[in-house]
């Protein structure tokens, strides 16, 4: 009898978890379904987009492909189209340029312009068919500038080192000088060459007028000797 009743029992109790089971399978899948109403699944078709571009212009449904040759020729003409446009806007540029562009007098070619001669020079010396020429001498960037031109008329070549050029006031003291543009080496019968002898203004306070001399190196032959060069301020 007892044996009965707990076969009963355990009948009983699997029926209730089979019911209860399938009770709530029932409701996960009631519920699940109505939380994914209006979702659809993703199109897995990678050329499905374009199929559909190209029907939407085709009636019959098919696929058209440019030729070879049309492809080239398309990618020709927007090249040329990209370079004309290059071209074009240089050009525009370039005349641009050219309006804006000062005009040069064509009377007197800008090489041939020189500086107004200063009162009193040049100042020359001459020796064994060497000249030194003082041309004139400003007062600029806190500095005395001596502007010198040099020509070799002789047949021999003649060089200088400039370390020889001996500049003195008219009280007989030595002064300080640098040169910038004097060639070290006047080839024979050279053309004129120029430069300059810069003496700083401190040194000129109290003088009126300098000389310069120079020689050649190492020879020291020649003796060029330019004397009371005006140096006042004015």
């Amino acid at each position: 009898m007892r044996l009965n009743s707990t076969v009963l029992l355990t009948l009983t109790l699997l029926t209730l978890m089979l019911g209860a089971g399938s009770v709530s399978a029932f409701w996960g899948f009631t519920l699940g379904s109505a939380a994914l109403k209006g979702v659809t699944a993703p199109d897995s078709r990678p050329t499905s987009k374009f199929t559909s571009s190209k029907t939407s212009n085709n009636p019959n449904g098919a696929v058209t492909f440019l030729k070879e040759e049309e492809i080239l020729k398309i990618v020709k003409a927007r090249i040329e189209g990209k370079t004309k446009a290059a071209k074009s806007d240089k050009k525009d540029e370039e005349e641009e340029i050219e309006e804006n562009k000062p005009e040069i007098s064509q009377e007197t070619p800008e090489a041939e312009v020189e500086e107004k001669p200063q009162a009193g020079f040049p100042i020359n010396s001459e020796s064994e068919g060497v000249s030194f020429a003082v041309q004139s001498a400003r007062y600029s960037g806190g500095a005395l500038q001596l502007r010198v031109k040099m020509q070799n008329k002789s047949v021999d070549t003649v060089r200088f080192l400039y370390s020889f050029l001996d500049v003195t006031d008219d009280k007989g003291r030595t002064l300080s000088a640098s040169t910038e543009g004097l060639p070290a080496e006047l080839p024979a019968n050279s053309s004129t060459f120029s430069g300059t002898v810069s003496i700083p203004t401190a040194l000129l306070d109290d003088v009126n007028r300098i000389s310069l001399s120079l020689t050649d190196y190492p020879a020291q032959k020649l003796k060029l000797q330019v004397s009371n060069v005006p140096v006042e301020k004015q």
